[in-house]
């Protein structure tokens, strides 16, 4: 029903930004566990170059295993890092439903007249 840019591109937002929520929750999961890499999400370049392209859909979410140096037991995952990165993407998250939020209030208004 809605498949204009817009949504399509808010759509694509809020699940690279739930999925790098759920790798930071496995991060900190696994913040003791021997051999453990945190991953990594990254989806923003590619949705900013399938957006400029007029298809936002089309953007992937990749995972990645970090690279960051490993303590003794050969796990990298950085509570800091993980905090921060999690508040961020809590943030961001929260301005991707405001403003599809906004956009349906829009439309609301539309229909009322």
């Amino acid at each position: 029903m809605f498949e204009d840019v817009t949504s399509v591109t808010l759509h694509a937002a809020l699940d690279g930004l739930a999925k790098r929520q759920r790798v930071i929750a496995d991060n900190i999961a696994n913040i003791e566990t021997p051999g453990f890499l945190a991953g990594r999400v990254s989806f923003e370049d590619a949705l900013r170059t399938a957006v400029a392209a007029g298809d936002p859909g089309s953007a992937p979410i990749s995972v990645a295993r970090s690279l960051e140096p490993t303590r003794e037991d050969g796990n990298n995952v950085n509570l800091d890092h993980e905090v921060l990165s999690n508040v961020d993407t809590g943030l961001r998250y929260q301005t991707m439903l405001r403003a599809t939020d906004d956009k349906f209030g829009l439309l609301r208004s539309v229909i009322r007249g």
